[in-house]
């Protein structure tokens, strides 16, 4: 009867702690690749038409102010949605962050819904808008989805919730890896052997549903940016090289740290404007949005086409088109500028767009004008692409600070996967340099006004619970820092045979024991359904 009892428990926690979650996965993977693959055809086909918009209004003059009459009115109601579904505020990175540590409660499908209608809309109306940030969270929603249609715990809908992301963003990207390094690195910020089970099974499913779907309606599925050819070679162009890399690098982080400083200060300034219950705010960055859009098409949009321009093929030769007859060198600074600041405007009113690509193509921006200055002091054209790809990744580094996910998204996007060396020195510096200038990683600040904002926290108390470890349990024989536990608590006790242990990030849990665990809640009973998704439920409550 033991040895029987013994055996069931085990076939019941495999059970459990294996093939249910790969299954879990499998689900959140192919419902994240179905709504994020479906969302992304419809952004390039809306970016597209918007494109021939604003150039026929460029052949018409005189229907420019009804594009700013549109543009108004569209702003109104994107302001007025984001009111009342705060979730899809800005790219909705930082929200589904928070929902996937589990101190942010929504809806899933009243987010995903509104993610999916009002980004579109920002596309349409000419935005500098990407689709990377909702394609995320439109995942995170899918991962909660099906948590919750399986009536799930706590636990195993957070996990699904950050596999989800990591789909999302893979699909958006086709980049597998970058999709699986963010959601460890930026969602969780550690590691865990659930995170990574759950994420790269979701990550896997949702690029063959990406691919399925996106092969029979005629639609590419290679790699990102394909236009870039990367030349290195430890000689002494190489060594003189990975000098322009250093010098290049700390210009591109200056500038990403005045993009982070921007988009806070914008914030500040847009929190005392209140027309119209403060969805006036939005106007102002549909109207800039707007008159960039007419200057130049690669103001518009997430800047896909732009980067893909400023790859030459190892010639060195950048093929953009000109604005009004200019040189390229003053067309860049132009493009550049102008993505910078409808960038920081859309952040920092919180207009539901993608910023995810926009900062990348504001990077590569910055390497292409660099590109062009150090070739007149007798940089190599070659090296040219590699240069353009390393700002990139450096801007983002800057002002996100996921260091693994910029390394990994260098290669990954451009099929590029040798030498490593020039790339890691540029990260290292402009990492460096925003620790320089104490910047925080720029969705978690944002996460943490998000909650003040919208007063997460205002019933919080602190909660003490104890709860015993059942054996085949998900805790048993993992170490304390292997498990994610409840957002804000702590394992401040462990009673076992008798003894107190005082516990570290080491300290590996045994079946039988006593867990002392203290957390900020504003519900207990959520908190013992999370622990319990962990330690394993009591018999007699289960």
């Amino acid at each position: 009867m033991i040895k029987n009892s013994k055996h069931r428990k085990y076939v019941r926690a495999f059970l459990d702690n294996g093939i249910n979650l790969v299954l879990l996965s499998v689900l959140t993977g192919l419902f994240a690749g179905v709504a994020v693959t479906f969302y992304n055809i419809l952004a390039n086909i809306g970016e597209d038409t918007s494109a021939k918009l604003y150039q026929l209004i460029r052949e018409n003059p005189a229907f420019f102010p009804l594009l700013l009459l549109g543009l108004a009115s569209g702003g109104l109601v994107i302001g007025t949605l984001v009111r009342f579904v705060p979730m899809i505020r800005g790219s909705g990175i930082p929200q589904i962050e928070g929902a996937a540590r589990g101190v942010v409660r929504f809806k899933w499908y009243v987010t995903m819904c509104s993610m999916f209608a009002a980004s579109l809309a920002c596309i349409f109306l000419g935005l500098s808008a990407g689709a990377e940030g909702p394609s995320l969270q439109m995942g995170g929603c899918a991962g909660d989805a099906v948590g919750a249609a399986l009536k799930r715990n706590k636990m195993t809908r957070r996990l699904q919730i950050a596999a989800g992301s990591s789909a999302g963003l893979a699909v958006a990207f086709n980049a597998p890896v970058t999709g699986l390094v963010f959601a460890m690195e930026e969602a969780f910020r550690s590691f865990s052997p659930q995170v990574f089970i759950s994420a790269a099974i979701s990550v896997v499913v949702a690029l063959f549903t990406r691919n399925a779907i996106r092969l029979p309606l005629g639609y590419g599925v290679g790699f990102t940016f394909d236009t870039f050819v990367f030349s290195f070679s430890f000689d002494g162009q190489g060594f003189l090289f990975c000098l322009w890399t250093v010098l290049a690098a700390l210009i591109v982080s200056l500038a990403g740290v005045g993009f982070y400083y921007s988009v806070f200060a914008v914030k500040n300034v847009f929190k005392r404007i209140t027309f119209f219950k403060g969805a006036g705010k939005y106007i102002i960055p549909f109207m800039l949005a707007g008159v960039f859009g007419i200057v130049t098409v690669y103001a518009m949009g997430g800047g896909h086409a732009f980067i893909e321009k400023l790859g030459t093929n190892g010639t060195g030769e950048i093929s953009i088109e000109k604005i009004m007859g200019i040189s390229v060198i003053a067309s860049l600074i132009i493009i550049v500028i102008f993505k910078f600041a409808a960038s920081v405007m859309a952040m920092g009113c919180g207009v539901p767009c993608g910023v995810f690509i926009p900062m990348l193509a504001i990077g590569a921006g910055l390497g292409a004008v660099l590109f062009v200055l150090f070739r007149k002091a007798g940089m190599p054209a070659a090296y040219g692409d590699y240069l353009v790809i390393i700002c990139m990744s450096v801007f983002f580094v800057t002002v996100v600070k996921a260091p693994v996910t910029g390394i990994v998204m260098v290669f990954e996007l451009t099929g590029q996967f040798e030498n490593f060396l020039p790339a890691l020195l540029g990260i290292a510096v402009g990492y460096l340099v925003s620790m320089v200038f104490r910047t925080e990683p720029i969705y978690e600040k944002s996460l943490d006004g998000f909650i003040r904002e919208e007063k997460l926290y205002e019933k919080s108390v602190k909660v003490s619970v104890t709860v015993a470890v059942m054996s085949y349990s998900k805790a048993e024989g993992a170490q304390i820092r292997q498990i994610i536990w409840p957002t804000n608590g702590l394992v401040v006790k462990i009673e076992r045979e008798g003894a107190i242990i005082v516990p570290d990030g080491e300290t590996v849990i045994r079946a039988g024991d006593k867990l002392t665990f203290e957390c900020e809640t504003d519900s207990r009973e959520e908190l013992l359904d999370y622990l319990y998704g962990i330690v394993g439920k009591p018999e007699k409550e289960g």
